[in-house]
């Protein structure tokens, strides 16, 4: 048995640092609560990213609550991806029970049931503040990476967007362009104008890229794209010295993968390319938590794995930490689990052969301790306790700790429905975000150049005859909307699943 004091002892010397941290919990040694012990985060570190995994139903989703609330508490507004929909609580009280109670008795901490500052928000049908961006500010790169075009695809994008540019043709929505595209391939006039000016372009690959804007609308992003766009200086709020909690209500991401990597990718994006260098200080400027992170990983592209991990290196210097929620740390690439800097490990499940070798592996990402078997303890954690392993405000990994974790001190549980509209309908983001604004753009002005041009020809063609005109086939626009590939591709795109949109995330910054 490991000697209890040196245990507090040392500890205590890597676990309270001389700026501010917050607490997850105490301690734990042979079993026991060990009070002395506070397990802590220095807020000058949060920033370097993090990792709290562990099998299902071994108390993930409270650890994530906990984290966020005691950021909220130090003035940190956070950014939740609530994929399973268990975080809206998060604006209630909580209700103290026996469990609480008896928890709140080992580690000798008060309770205090208490709110916090929430925001909800959505980019889909979800209630919630709606979250837009137009297509100008995606440009064409990252348009054409999430729309999966290839080379000459991507540009035959590019062109598009600078015909649109030179001709004063704002790009809104979708609707601009595929109007745009419309124009400049069944229209006379717009065909002339394109290949005079900037070349000409196939038929063919101009058909794929509206079968891919097709398939991007059917998950939703008719709705994502258009004004008013995001600020994410709004993320930044805080309320009565608490950090506001952004939670996005995600829950049928399964169903919408591209709408929401297409999110994802602008944000970053957006973060990076907004916030200023922070230096050093002090404490982050907001935290974001990737819930299921696993959905994002699996099936990666190199392209997506190079990107995800420059991007978890820069975005640190803005003052951003990310922090991936799954269930065994082999979900996440090595390059970018070397680069986390806290790990929360709640317990592993030896079931299978794969089973153990990804609980070898965890353990061999921890410290060295004398104090634990990690490789056996790791399958006979509790629930609500978890292996802790941090980085101190030298940069230098922390001890291994076992650690009792407190619970949170909001509602652990969803929002009704009423709840959550009365919650929407307070925040001072409703009246800017939920109301769509629809400015004449390049759908508008391309509809009535198409118009007077088709009214004109028709007044010429009576003059020259009354004859009857052959029936115009259709151009290839409509052949394309219309085809039997276009009504079928949301079968095709669920069939496909995450194969067919992770390969969209190996995207470079926004222009």
């Amino acid at each position: 048995m490991a000697e209890k004091a040196k245990f507090i002892e040392e500890l205590n010397s890597r676990y309270q640092p001389k700026g501010d941290y917050i607490v997850l919990g105490k301690g734990m040694l042979d079993g026991e609560v060990v009070t002395e012990v506070d397990v802590t985060i220095p807020l000058k570190t949060v920033n370097r990213h993090g990792l709290i995994a562990g099998a299902t139903g071994t108390g993930k989703t409270k650890t994530l609550q906990v984290f966020v609330e005691q950021l909220s508490h130090k003035g940190i507004p956070t950014l939740v991806m609530d994929i399973k929909g268990d975080l809206s609580g998060i604006a209630v009280e909580g209700e103290q029970n026996d469990k609480i109670n008896e928890r709140y008795a080992k580690t000798k901490l008060p309770y205090q049931p208490q709110a916090f500052p929430v925001e909800l928000m959505t980019i889909s049908a979800e209630k919630g503040l709606k979250l837009r961006a137009t297509v100008t500010e995606f440009g064409p790169v990252l348009l054409s990476k999430i729309l999966g075009l290839n080379d000459t695809q991507a540009s035959i994008m590019s062109i598009v967007f600078k015909y649109a540019d030179d001709k004063g043709l704002p790009l809104i929505d979708l609707d601009d362009l595929k109007k745009t595209l419309q124009y400049v391939t069944d229209n006379d006039a717009g065909k002339k104008e394109l290949a005079d000016n900037y070349g000409a372009i196939s038929p063919a690959s101009l058909g794929a890229i509206l079968r891919s804007i097709v398939a991007l609308e059917q998950q939703g992003a008719t709705s994502f794209f258009g004004e008013p766009s995001f600020d994410v200086e709004d993320l930044l709020q805080t309320r009565g010295g608490k950090g506001v909690v952004n939670v996005l209500r995600v829950a049928d991401i399964q169903n919408q993968p591209q709408l929401f990597s297409t999110f994802m990718l602008s944000l970053f994006a957006e973060i990076y390319m907004t916030f200023p260098e922070e230096g050093d200080s002090g404490k982050p400027k907001l935290v974001l938590f990737i819930d299921e992170a696993h959905l994002i990983f699996n099936e990666a592209s190199k392209a997506l794995l190079s990107q995800i991990e420059t991007m978890v290196k820069l975005i640190r210097s803005k003052g951003v930490g990310i922090y991936f929620i799954t269930q065994i740390p082999g979900d996440v690439p090595e390059n970018v689990l070397a680069q986390l800097g806290l790990k929360i490990q709640h317990a592993l499940r030896g079931f299978t052969a794969k089973d153990r070798k990804e609980i070898d592996k965890a353990v061999e990402n921890y410290p060295i301790t004398e104090y634990y078997d990690a490789g056996n303890l790791i399958q006979n954690l509790g629930i609500g306790e978890a292996f802790v392993t941090a980085l101190d405000e030298k940069g230098i990994p922390t001890p291994l700790v076992q650690t009792y974790l407190i619970s949170p001190e909001s509602r652990m549980d969803v929002l009704t429905s009423d709840e959550i509209d009365d919650l929407v309908k307070a925040s001072d983001l409703a009246e800017k975000y939920n109301q769509e604004v629809n400015k004449e753009s390049a759908y508008e002005i391309l509809a009535k150049r198409m118009e007077t041009a088709a009214a004109a020809e028709q007044e010429v063609a009576q003059e020259k005859s009354t004859a009857r005109q052959p029936k115009e086939e259709p151009g290839m626009f409509e052949q394309v909307l219309k085809s039997r590939a276009g009504r079928t591709f949301t079968t095709t795109l669920a069939r496909e699943g995450a194969k067919f949109v992770l390969g969209m995330f190996g995207l470079k910054m926004k222009r």
